[in-house]
């Protein structure tokens, strides 16, 4: 049986080793945090692509039981005026609905499903080094220990180790804008928590995004345009300072947006919104790069972890539908590279301001639509060689 190493159990590691998993290879995972809580604090929206893609693992349930669903999109302009309102992905089925969550949630859910199939899961397992051979590769741990597959799949992120011994000019870089979350319990949006509806502002100085649980708990963000925050302003920066910066920025609209703002007493979470320029080496030999690793994007499309998961289940239908490796390894980078790479750049673009949403707040149609992308993730339906 074929020996899969898994780096990194976050979404994209830990949704590739239950799909690995789906398809009869031997899988283990090696994350560096030493639990399942790393990121607690931020939060993600999994889109319907990313709920189809866990569908298809049979892992809907693992995830379902946390968060809370998203069914519309309302979206205003500066004046609060709402400029449109729609469905959000395929809200009439409820496996497929989006859900909002916290990130550390989500690791820890489809860890714990991992775990309950079976699979290994190695916390605190920093990656020192990956050596190639002709017919297996081998992953050194920082404690010394080794271990050896017949593929290595670099799940570790957007500072990933992996890619460094694939691709080691590549480099993660600033997108544009960077990015506040935080959560409130605000009382007049109480009547908001049963909506199952996400709000998107788009203010005159800020992108704004807000959601109420049905606890009656807003989850928000705020995107800003401009120059990178300094790596010592994030990690010292106050929370009185990211509210006031944002106060300044938000006040002079007419949305709720500065009032959520002004009520949250929590910490607000920072971040430089960061991708991974097109082109950019994804194998070399035995060894993959997916998820951020190979394709992180900003987050103004919102389809990180949904991207991940599509990465996920293809590779695995590849690996369990081809004759080799090799060539498991050329059919899915045929098939994903387009679809990531375009969702990378109108992230990126939306970012930078070089393109805008339109008034409903959709994005440009990607290169595989979704008629196409169901066909591909469909468990069922083995992989077809993509004509050269």
């Amino acid at each position: 049986m074929t020996r899969i190493l898994v780096i990194g159990g976050g979404v994209a590691g830990t949704t590739a080793a239950l799909a690995l998993h789906k398809a009869g290879f031997d899988v283990s995972v090696y994350e560096a945090h030493p639990d399942s809580a790393e990121d607690i604090g931020a939060f993600l929206t999994l889109a319907s692509n990313g709920m189809r893609a866990l569908a298809q693992i049979d892992a809907s349930s693992a995830v379902t039981g946390t968060g809370f669903p998203l069914t519309s999109m309302r979206v205003l302009d500066g004046a609060g005026t709402e400029v449109a309102h729609r469905p959000l992905g395929e809200s009439d089925n409820p496996v497929l609905r989006y859900r909002c969550l916290r990130r550390g949630e989500l690791n820890a859910a489809l860890q714990a499903e991992a775990v309950h199939r079976g699979i290994t899961i190695r916390h605190g397992a920093p990656l020192a080094s990956v050596q190639h051979g002709t017919d297996r590769v081998t992953a050194h741990f920082t404690d010394g220990s080794t271990t050896t597959g017949d593929l290595l799949i670099g799940a570790d992120g957007l500072n990933s180790t992996v890619r460094r011994t694939i691709a080691p000019a590549t480099q993660p870089r600033y997108a544009g804008e960077y990015v506040l979350y935080g959560y409130t319990t605000h009382l007049s949006l109480a009547e908001e928590a049963d909506d199952e509806r996400i709000t998107m502002v788009r203010g005159s100085a800020a992108a704004f995004g807000y959601a109420v649980s049905p606890g009656g708990r807003t989850y928000w963000f705020a995107r800003v345009a401009g120059k990178p925050l300094a790596t010592d302003d994030i990690a010292h920066g106050t929370h009185g300072q990211w509210r006031d910066l944002l106060l300044g920025l938000l006040r002079d609209d007419a949305t709720p947006a500065a009032g959520i703002v002004a009520a949250t007493t929590d910490d607000i979470l920072v971040t430089n919104a960061t991708e991974i320029p097109t082109g950019a080496p994804w194998r070399s030999g035995r060894t993959l790069v997916i998820g951020d690793a190979a394709h992180a994007a900003s987050p103004a499309t919102g389809q990180g972890a949904s991207m991940a998961m599509e990465d996920a289940v293809i590779l695995a239908k590849a690996l369990r539908d081809t004759p080799d490796t090799d060539t498991a390894l050329t059919v899915y980078e045929t098939l994903r590279r387009p679809r990531a790479e375009h969702n990378t750049s109108v992230s990126g673009n939306i970012s930078r301001g070089v393109h805008t949403p339109s008034r409903t707040g959709r994005t440009p149609t990607p290169p595989t639509g979704d008629d196409e992308l169901a066909r591909l993730l469909e468990w069922n339906r083995p992989i077809a060689t993509p004509e050269p």
